[in-house]
């Protein structure tokens, strides 16, 4: 059964500096219907990054001049768009340090472009469910205070957990007040946690629920995501249970 086409104003950008490499997946891509433009080294891809508007962007690891991890990092610190990154070899330092830089997920080359779409449309997927996440959430503002109703139009006020307050209508995330910017990914997570509170989520669970994964998914990109994520609600937020996984503390 074919897949249902991919809108045309769907933008990709993919920086690679293998021209082969580079043009193989531009053309695979373009066949699925994406709309992609190219870069063939950090620097530029941090330029067509900032000039364009991109759905997703896919970084190589090795890059010349600012390499993949870097480019990466300069672009969290300006948005969260959607990040793919390619490694050469799938080494552990590699995917470690890519999903630390703020990456989504990762695919290891030779890329198989069937694998690389299914990533895609996931990350897009999130996207969507958190409309808006790269503009809004760049700059941290005042947000709804802990046990508060965060919107009046509400009949419900946002879930608290300690000082933790998550606006299900706004899908919006507080911190003391303070509005904290969460990528999908994050936020998909965060709102995992969320929905059982004070339970052991394992990796494999998380990878189905949060990633759309089954057996197949690196549940190092949970750990990671679980790392990232600590950062910003507060470390002993999320609590680890050895062995089995993860639990959102209630109090």
């Amino acid at each position: 059964m074919s897949e249902s086409p991919v809108p045309s104003t769907v933008s990709v950008l993919v920086v690679e500096d293998d021209a082969v490499i580079r043009r193989a997946v531009q053309l695979a891509l373009e066949r699925y219907g994406y709309v992609v433009s190219v870069a063939e080294d950090g620097l530029g891809g941090l330029e067509a990054f900032r000039a364009g508007q991109h759905d997703l962007l896919i970084l190589d690891v090795m890059l010349p001049g600012l390499d993949g991890i870097g480019l990466c990092r300069r672009i969290r610190d300006e948005s969260l768009v959607p990040i793919l990154m390619m490694s050469a070899r799938g080494d552990a330092l590699d995917v470690v340090s890519g999903l630390e830089a703020g990456a989504d997920d990762y695919v290891v080359k030779p890329v198989d472009i069937g694998v690389m779409v299914a990533r895609i449309r996931v990350l897009l997927r999130r996207a969507t469910f958190h409309p808006g996440a790269a503009e809004a959430a760049a700059e941290p503002g005042p947000g709804p205070r802990p046990g508060s109703d965060a919107d009046s139009g509400s009949e419900e006020g946002p879930l608290v957990f300690g000082d933790l307050a998550i606006d299900l209508r706004g899908l919006t995330v507080s911190r003391a007040g303070a509005t904290v910017p969460l990528t999908p990914t994050e936020l998909r997570l965060l709102l995992a946690f969320a929905e059982h509170p004070g339970i052991v989520l394992d990796r494999r669970r998380l990878l189905r629920e949060v990633w759309d994964y089954g057996w197949e998914g690196d549940t190092r990109v949970v750990d990671l995501c679980v790392v990232r994520l600590r950062k910003k609600i507060g470390a002993d937020r999320i609590r680890t249970v050895r062995g089995f996984g993860y639990k959102l503390d209630r109090s």
